[in-house]
């Protein structure tokens, strides 16, 4: 990784790390009613999410959202399945996702930020949510055996990424064949330049790093993923969208050297 790469993931590390000890902060010092959420406008965060998701949750978990969509509503989980978040934060994803496959299934969270992941954890107990398990790691470099996860979420997070080819690989390499994609993500119309894209906001702020709806489909493409559909749900700045990112790895996908076939109870590792 270049200079420019490492400061820029240092800096979304920063960013998020002092988004999370806000919350944690605040939960050790509120009365009643917890934290206040860290969104930065109504066009992120909890406010996407509805009132009964919201209500189901711990209010760090909710406070901590600081995605642009709600991935948990698109993937159309179902019971039994394993469910990888990348980019997990404070857990609200994860603790949905839990929820939706049910006992028999499980959901994996992945994140690269130590606070983020010690509110994520803090969150799973005050839950009492038991089929969950967090992961450090980057979005690049996925710490799970080849072709064990059935559907990858994402909420406003790959557009953070320095490698965004690396992602997709990754997210390809761990899905099992017939798994999908469910993402929330920034996209960018297909006119605006990156100079453009940075001019309507920060690579933090999930603005200057998106990718086009053309350059997503191409990044999605080149990972092996078919039926690819990205639709926009709302603007997030000029010519700026949250999309909804669907994706299938196909069911006959050769197995890659070294890929370990899931086993038949549904369990990764």
């Amino acid at each position: 990784m270049n200079d420019q790469a490492t400061d820029l993931r240092e800096t979304v590390r920063e960013r998020y790390a002092a988004a999370a000890t806000t919350v944690l902060t605040a939960s050790t010092t509120t009365d009643c009613c917890g934290p206040a959420p860290v969104e930065v406008d109504s066009n992120f965060g909890s406010t996407l999410y509805t009132g009964a998701e919201r209500d189901e949750l711990p209010a760090e978990a909710v406070a901590a959202s600081l995605g642009c969509g709600n991935p948990t509503a698109v993937a159309e989980l179902r019971d039994g399945e394993r469910v990888l978040d990348l980019g997990s934060g404070g857990g609200i994803d994860v603790l949905l996702s839990a929820r939706r496959v049910g006992p028999t299934g499980k959901a994996y969270g992945l994140d690269m930020t130590d606070e983020m992941l010690t509110l994520a954890l803090a969150n799973t107990a005050k839950a009492g949510v038991t089929n969950v398990e967090f992961l450090k790691g980057t979005i690049e470099a996925i710490p799970l055996p080849a072709g064990t996860i059935d559907v990858v979420i994402s909420n406003c997070v790959i557009n953070l990424s320095v490698d965004k080819p690396a992602v997709f690989a990754e997210t390809f390499r761990v899905l099992a064949p017939g798994g999908r994609i469910g993402i929330s993500d920034v996209v960018a119309a297909d006119h605006l330049t990156p100079e453009q894209r940075a001019e309507r906001g920060s690579y933090v702020g999930c603005i200057a790093g998106a990718l086009s709806f053309t350059e997503y489909r191409e990044h999605l493409t080149a990972a092996g993923f078919t039926d690819i559909e990205i639709t926009p749900t709302h603007q997030v700045a000029d010519a700026m969208h949250s999309a909804i990112v669907r994706a299938t790895k196909p069911a006959a996908s050769a197995t890659t050297s070294g890929e370990a076939a899931p086993d038949a109870t549904g369990g990764c590792c």
